[in-house]
């Protein structure tokens, strides 16, 4: 369990009321991990699926059905969690912001860096504290890893590798209308692997974006295009150098590669799925030509995001000045995008 939880636990705080904007697959397992805290009552759920609005009773009998945002902020709330298209999360996300409401809002947080900005703005003037489903964050490997890197057990870090392959793709229709997603597989899966990069090293300056988007098999051609399979490459104040892949459909032989090599100068660390699994980690500390797992699965990490927010929320923290970061990852998305 999170320390943070543990504390507020300990605490016996009261638990905060929340609505949930948008119950599908993903709405339902973050509900379900913050509700297992004890710090949070899910007080109202709005979804235009009654069968989605029926499985979200399963976990929240006593909640009430509304119809939209404008009704859970009628309702006394202290957080909202939004886990809608993407094309409505930095909209929705600073309405609840300015009712004075805080958020929790699955990625990205807007399709731009210009909506990612102003919904940190809205976070920091209303005092409100914003958090965003960057889960990967939370997952034990990425966590052993940080601190390998942060007590300086692997040396200067002066590369990494990350890939994110997903050989299914979205099955929504609005994943491929870049008006709707901001995007494809950059968006969608890259941003996981730019803040989980970023992230580890304790946000370095980025001083040089370079690309390649492509469709199909084809360079990107159309403005409109989504890509399905991307290559960009980060370098660092420092000189380091990040790479980055991700794609959907890849013909990988697996369901998924997902991992996040970093190289230092005494040694090395990776984070990688097992098995083609999009829910089993394992992490290793390399020395030399020696590889030493240091995490193996299982791992329970998939709403510990969530959670983590909620027990912040329920512990009176207000407005994070660390949520900044994520406007840094959204211009780096728009820098791989080209668009300024």
């Amino acid at each position: 369990m999170n320390r943070l939880v543990e504390r507020s636990l300990q605490m016996r705080v009261k638990p905060v009321r929340l609505g949930f904007l948008g119950v599908g697959w993903i709405g339902r397992n973050r509900m379900e991990a913050i509700l297992r805290t004890q710090m949070a009552k899910a007080v109202a759920i709005a979804d235009p699926s009654e069968d989605m609005r029926k499985e979200a009773l399963r976990l929240a009998p006593d909640a009430e059905i509304v119809g939209d945002l404008d009704a859970l902020l009628s309702l006394d709330l202290d957080g909202v969690v939004i886990a809608t298209p993407s094309a409505l999360h930095a909209g929705q996300s600073i309405q609840a912001l300015q009712a004075g409401v805080a958020v929790f809002c699955q990625k990205p947080l807007g399709r731009s860096g210009a909506e990612a900005a102003a919904v940190v703005a809205a976070a920091r003037s209303a005092d409100r504290l914003l958090g965003i489903d960057l889960s990967y964050r939370y997952t034990e490997g990425v966590q052993r890893i940080r601190d390998l890197i942060r007590t300086g057990q692997i040396g200067t870090v002066f590369a990494a590798d990350l890939v994110f392959h997903n050989a299914y793709g979205p099955d929504k229709s609005w994943f491929y209308d870049k008006s709707l997603s901001g995007g494809g597989c950059v968006i969608d899966l890259g941003v996981h692997l730019i803040d989980m990069a970023l992230w580890c090293l304790d946000f370095p300056e980025v001083v040089d974006t370079t690309s390649t988007l492509m469709k199909g098999g084809e360079p990107i051609s159309a403005t409109g295009d989504v890509e399905d399979f991307a290559v960009a490459t980060l370098t660092l104040a420092t000189g380091a150098v990040i790479r980055l892949a991700c794609s959907w459909r890849l013909q990988a032989g697996c369901d998924a590669v997902i991992g996040a090599d970093f190289f230092g100068t005494s040694g090395g660390a990776s984070f990688r799925n097992v098995g083609g699994s999009f829910y089993d980690f394992a992490a290793y500390r390399f020395r030399g030509t020696s590889t030493e797992e240091i995490v193996r699965p299982p791992d329970d990490w998939g709403g510990r995001a969530a959670a983590d927010w909620a027990a912040r929320l329920a512990s009176g923290q207000a407005y994070d000045p660390s949520c900044e970061r994520l406007v840094e990852v959204a211009e780096i998305i728009d820098d791989i995008y080209r668009r300024g």
